[in-house]
């Protein structure tokens, strides 16, 4: 494809999103382009700012929130979590992962702040969901899809997670999602802040995320996008969620691993911030270490936990909230470049090689854990074509 535009447009329309909107950047050099409408109505074009529910895009910056406590000393990375989060102070483990969720045994150690960042604390998501102490996970917790007001409040959902046995011993194996929930709760805890306000005082409005939250204000409301999924019988798209549905307010649960709306902008501005290792912006403020961006930017895990979750990693690796490339599989892995989707249909990340940003937001949901054939195109553009000069 010539364009940014081009490569859009190519995918929205008919049984596809009804929209999208991409950013590819290399250093001051930037391309975004607004393709297609908001709606299956097409009533209200897609533009630069129209807000989308991100998902998984969360996980990311829940980790960065967890590094601001830890730089300031109100948690470490290899401490224990019982003290915040009583409800996992002494978890069992069962037997083995297709074991009766009665048939357990105590963990063999603590569960520790790392173990949350790095996804290896033994709750969350191994390739076969149908095994018993996963469907709690889905049935008890809500895990999966967000949908926020079906999700009790962060005390509720500890109890009730503190009667779930970890599928794996702490630091065994690599499990997706959870423990990006799990770290929000602890966040809020230790800085005795929501984690919507603590989100807000220390990462979005430092790095001008205006638009970011876990609810869309009334003022942004007709630029929420409508959230779409493919109909049961092939034919066309259902509505998943109206701009007035489950993020039209602050909901009891936060969820860190992916309650945020964002834009494309907003987001731009947390890659930039860890690009720049940690400034924010053109105040030079700064957020984050360079040592903090370095720990959420470096693979942390074996090649057995890769393995076990090449459904979700597809051979690369895992820093804290996002995925690290380890492995130059296809024409977009770079080695160190950082990220994550979103099961919204979103994907963000950066190349700290190579400088460059890309970000593509649509509202059309997945359909598993595998990236579809626009998000691959989206990634192979961006490696290759860095960023022309539109805007």
């Amino acid at each position: 494809m010539s364009n940014l535009r081009d490569l859009l447009g190519k995918h929205v329309g008919g049984g596809a999103a009804p929209g999208a909107v991409g950013l590819v950047a290399r250093g001051d050099r930037v391309e975004v382009a607004a393709v297609g409408s908001a709606d299956v109505g097409g009533t209200v074009p897609m533009a630069r700012d129209s807000i989308f529910r991100i998902a998984s895009m969360t996980k990311p910056v829940t980790a960065a929130a967890a590094m601001v406590l830890v730089e300031e000393g109100r948690i470490a990375l290899d401490e224990p979590v019982r003290q915040w989060l009583p409800e996992l102070a002494a978890p069992m483990v069962v037997r083995t992962p297709a074991s009766p969720v009665d048939d357990v045994v105590p963990a063999e150690r603590v569960i520790t702040v790392a173990d949350l960042l790095t996804f290896r604390a033994g709750y969350g998501f191994p390739p076969d969901f149908s095994l018993p102490a996963v469907r709690l996970l889905l049935s008890e917790l809500k895990q999966g899809a967000p949908r926020p007001r079906e999700v009790a409040a962060p005390d509720a959902w500890m109890a009730a997670l503190s009667g779930i046995p970890l599928l794996h011993q702490p630091g065994e194996a690599w499990l997706y999602n959870t423990c990006s929930d799990i770290l929000g709760v602890l966040i809020a805890r230790v800085s005795d802040r929501s984690l919507p306000e603590f989100l807000t005082e220390r990462l979005f409005e430092p790095l001008g995320m205006a638009d970011t939250g876990f609810a869309v204000p009334p003022a942004g409301a007709d630029r929420f996008t409508s959230l779409y999924r493919a109909a049961p019988e092939g034919d066309g798209l259902q509505l998943a969620d109206a701009p007035d549905g489950q993020w039209s307010g602050v909901p009891a649960f936060a969820s860190g691993a992916g309650g945020l709306v964002s834009t494309v902008d907003d987001w731009y501005a947390f890659a930039r911030m860890l690009l720049a290792e940690g400034h924010a912006g053109k105040s030079g403020r700064r957020l984050l270490s360079a040592e903090s961006v370095r720990l959420m930017t470096t693979d942390h895990l074996t090649r057995a936990q890769r393995e076990g979750g090449a459904l979700f990693l597809e051979g690369q690796g895992w820093g804290y909230g996002g995925s690290v490339d380890v492995e130059a599989i296809e024409p977009w892995n770079v080695p160190g470049r950082y990220g994550w989707v979103g099961g919204s249909g979103t994907t963000g990340h950066l190349t700290p090689a190579t400088g460059t940003v890309a970000i593509l937001l649509t509202q059309l949901e997945m359909t598993g854990p595998t990236p579809p054939a626009p998000m691959r195109e989206f990634w192979k553009y961006a490696a290759g074509a860095g960023a022309g000069a539109g805007a």
